[in-house]
């Protein structure tokens, strides 16, 4: 027997004030698990643990194995649902640069949340943020206001295989605007001699954009899609043997990478995704 209208009305009613709840209940549930891990665990390695190497690796898988307890206890409450096509790629990439699209407030955690070892390049406003500045310390994620040993630190740590995470857009992108990235990805990746892995991300609703409150819930429930593309090769951008300035290969990358994050998948005029694109 269908169901009347004025009940389906009524049970989507429920189930959005539901998520309301639920909504607030998870940001509550992050911002303890940050002070926690702050306050507690990462002052219990700095004890146990006097190997600095060895402490950041461990502090950094706690920090992805919290992220995957809050995003399974979000999916469980019918907050959000989300899938990743290529985690397994993430997990093994070496020695690159991870690229990504920003369109809400939880990519990182998505994203780190199968990355358990991976570096990050993050505001340095968010050390001034009791809920995450103890996070980012204890991980050691580079800051990008520290400009005069930045380029340097990410040449070390990428040579020594550490995967870099960068959001090259440098905040949330606006909903129907195109999107324009900052320079430093690229910069990076040419002066280091590194190639890099492209990520999307997409989101079926409005959900904590540059737009959107947290308690700005939508109608429906939201499903995040994360797709691993593949690998850009720099020495097509940018090699030994060529006489370009790293400057201008650094803005041909950055157009290619705008292009390529997106999401419309055109080629841009002067590239050639087949030969651009090496890897999985």
């Amino acid at each position: 027997m269908a169901l009347e209208p004025a009940m389906i009305t009524s049970a989507t009613k429920l189930n959005r004030v539901w998520r309301l709840v639920m909504t607030g209940f998870c940001f509550a549930l992050f911002g303890v698990g940050g002070l926690l891990l702050s306050v507690i665990w990462f002052n219990i390695l700095l004890l146990l643990q006097r190997n600095p190497h060895t402490r950041r690796r461990l502090a950094r898988r706690s920090i992805a194995a919290s992220f995957r307890f809050f995003l399974n206890t979000a999916r469980w409450l019918g907050v959000m649902d989300y899938r990743i096509e290529g985690a397994d790629i993430l997990r093994q990439e070496r020695g690159t640069l991870i690229v990504a699209n920003h369109p809400t407030l939880i990519d990182y955690v998505i994203l780190a949340s199968v990355m358990p070892e991976t570096d990050c390049l993050v505001k340095g406003a968010l050390l001034r943020n009791p809920f995450v500045s103890g996070v980012i310390r204890a991980a050691d994620y580079l800051v990008n206001s520290q400009a005069d040993e930045l380029l340097p630190a990410c040449r070390e740590r990428l040579a020594k295989g550490d995967t870099l995470l960068i959001f090259p857009e440098g905040t949330r992108s606006r909903p129907g605007e195109e999107i324009v990235l900052q320079r430093g990805a690229a910069n990076i990746a040419v002066r280091c001699g590194r190639d890099l892995r492209i990520v999307t991300i997409h989101c079926s609703e409005h959900l904590l954009d540059k737009r959107s409150r947290w308690y700005d819930v939508p109608p429906r429930k939201p499903v995040f899609r994360i797709t691993v593309q593949g690998r850009v090769d720099i020495t097509q951008f940018y090699n030994d043997e060529t006489q370009q300035e790293p400057a201008l290969a650094a803005r041909q990358l950055n157009r290619y990478l705008a292009c390529r994050l997106s999401q419309e998948h055109r080629p841009l005029a002067g590239f050639n995704d087949a030969s651009a694109l090496s890897g999985n």
